[in-house]
């Protein structure tokens, strides 16, 4: 713990706030959480199990019902998300998933429960965690902030590629609508929305290569840790 820190990267969807926290994670030899990961996770637990989550008393049922780990996969070097011991990592990915866990992610109880997990995971620090709400509501007091934003046409068109490797029938149409949607729901849901915390750094990164915007947040990290010890 002496000398750890906790890295929040939180942002607008498609910003690569997963690529780059894996890298910082790797970097820094700290764990890396999705928070994504874990409300996307339970999205695909309500759309298997038919939860209608407008029904608080469904809601609160199916989530006694949820146990959400990460365990690190050693043939992919990463870590992975696992509902209820199943590996849900890949299943997660599907647009059917991102078209709802907005909806899911706004229910209060929804991020009280996954909120309440996060904390847990990060009481030993040395975690890098990227979300929408991670430097605002889940830690506030994190040494690092970074707040992550690109230019939408530049999302677009990343998260299209993404997807279209998994799905070739996709159309940019739909990606834009999708990314449009989740941005709106994300700042203006009533619990936790997407803010940037008044002391988090910003990173725009339409025109920054992978390789420089991992150069910048590796700084900070190092600054931040210099100031800690």
């Amino acid at each position: 713990m002496k000398g750890k820190i906790i890295v929040t990267i939180d942002g607008w969807s498609s910003c690569g706030k997963s690529t780059l926290a894996k890298q910082l994670a790797k970097a820094l030899g700290y764990a890396y959480i999705d928070s994504g990961a874990m409300y996307r996770a339970i999205t695909l637990y309500f759309l298997r199990n038919q939860v209608n989550w407008n029904d608080t008393g469904e809601v609160t049922e199916a989530l006694n019902e949820i146990t959400i780990a990460f365990k690190f996969n050693d043939t992919s070097r990463q870590s992975e998300i696992y509902l209820n011991e199943e590996n849900v990592e890949y299943l997660i990915r599907d647009l059917v998933i991102a078209e709802k866990v907005s909806e899911v992610a706004a229910i209060k109880e929804v991020r009280t429960f996954a909120v309440a997990q996060q904390q847990k995971m990060g009481e030993q620090k040395g975690i890098v965690m990227d979300g929408r709400d991670i430097g605002t509501t889940v830690f506030p007091d994190a040494e690092l902030k970074i707040f992550m934003t690109a230019d939408a046409a530049v999302r677009v068109e990343r998260r299209f590629k993404e997807l279209y490797l998994k799905n070739p029938n996709i159309t940019i149409e739909e990606v834009k609508n999708n990314l449009e949607m989740r941005d709106y729901i994300d700042s203006n849901r009533e619990i936790s929305p997407l803010r940037k915390a008044k002391d988090a750094v910003e990173i725009d990164n339409t025109n920054l290569s992978m390789e420089e915007q991992f150069k910048k947040a590796l700084d900070f990290a190092q600054h931040a840790i210099k100031n800690k010890a």
